[in-house]
């Protein structure tokens, strides 16, 4: 049990002790027996109290957390930290352990535990330094909680805030737009990230901003558009002139993904520019699949349909190159940059796979249908 879930069970058990008295009902009293009296009983609350910590003092406490933090033990961080914000209310350094636990906590992926310690500090309206990084905080974890709409608020508000620089201020507008994009808000969501990328183009030294939020923008802006392109289902059954039309259309969608995903790429945060390459060859890779392993239009006989995959398949090859020439160069970039994620390791297992369907394309072997790749989760 971390030490803040034990702080409410003491004030639990308090709170009962406080209620288990006997009382009069409220009848007249009879003169053979007495008052009439009622008993409540509640079930037994036991407390543990952390003997270890109990007789340390908060410099103490402080130098423990500090300490643990920084030797990665991040549990034991939460309790010294946590001990210290329960139990020394006037302690110099309750704000700052307040923060710290969170942080603890947060790591751990404890996210309503971190939300708790933030919460406490937290002042988006008006705070500045700690106040201010605690309401980034608590809007993390609350989109880890997937309370949405609550950290859109948060996130809002500091956005809006005229006294802050413009980075804390497009910090905010992006990680508000990736919460509506979660929350299925896509128009608002696509509103709110162009509105971080005007303010970014409108500077005239781009070097006030952090390159990473304008990077993030642009790359969600990205997948919005994928994940349109990927709503556009391919249906043969409905006749060659209507397939031609959603392939068109899903073309056009594919492109404009890719064109957000080449500017997330310009920006030059290496952290989103691989992520980006990642996307771009996987749109292409999934394309070719979704292409490959359709049916023929339904009006074409048995003869006609060979044909027409043959030829189908010659003029598609071309999607399998474009994408392992954009896999090589993200995985190049990364390689120079010294960037390791998520993205990174998919694009390497990707490209493995998509050398081997180009191979046996090439030579001319049924090509087996890859399954569409798998997005990373938004962060």
């Amino acid at each position: 049990m971390s030490v803040s879930r034990w702080w409410w069970v003491v004030a639990l058990g308090l709170g009962v002790t406080g209620c288990r008295t006997t009382g009069s009902a409220a009848r007249p009293e009879s003169s053979e027996t007495g008052p009439v009296k009622q008993e409540l009983q509640f079930d037994a609350v036991t407390v543990t109290a952390d003997l270890e910590l109990d007789k340390l003092n908060d410099e103490e406490l402080f130098a423990g957390g500090t300490s643990a933090f920084a030797a990665n033990d991040f549990k034991q961080a939460a309790r010294y930290f946590g001990r210290l914000v329960d139990f020394h209310p006037n302690s110099q350094h309750r704000r700052a352990s307040l923060y710290n636990a969170g942080l603890a906590h947060q790591r751990l992926k404890e996210w309503e535990e971190a939300w708790h310690r933030f919460s406490e500090l937290a002042d988006p309206a008006r705070g500045q330094g700690d106040a201010l990084d605690a309401s980034f905080r608590v809007a993390e974890t609350q989109y880890h909680l997937e309370r949405y709409d609550e950290a859109i608020k948060v996130l809002t508000t500091v956005a809006e805030r005229e006294d802050l620089p413009v980075n804390r201020r497009i910090e905010a507008r992006v990680q508000q737009g990736v919460c509506e994009l979660e929350a299925g808000r896509t128009d608002a969501a696509e509103a709110t990230l162009r509105k971080a990328i005007t303010s970014y183009e409108a500077l005239a030294d781009k070097d006030e901003v952090d390159d990473y939020f304008p990077a993030q923008a642009h790359f969600f802006v990205g997948e919005l558009y994928r994940l349109h392109y990927e709503n556009v289902k391919l249906d043969p059954a409905k006749g060659a002139d209507k397939l031609a039309e959603e392939l068109n259309y899903k073309a056009e969608l594919l492109l404009s993904a890719q064109g957000h995903y080449l500017r997330s790429i310009r920006v030059g945060n290496g952290y989103w520019a691989t992520a980006a390459g990642a996307q771009i060859g996987a749109l292409y890779e999934d394309l070719y699949a979704q292409m490959v392993s359709s049916p023929a239009p339904s009006e074409l006989n048995a003869e006609e349909a060979v044909v027409y995959r043959q030829e189908l398949r010659k003029k598609i090859r071309v999607l399998l190159t474009k994408s392992i020439n954009i896999y090589e160069r993200t995985l190049e970039t990364a390689e120079r940059i010294g960037s390791q994620s998520a993205f990174v390791d998919r694009t390497r297992e990707s490209l493995a796979k998509v050398k081997a369907l180009l191979l046996a394309d090439a030579e001319g072997e049924p090509v087996p249908a890859p399954p569409a790749s798998e997005q990373e989760p938004h962060t």
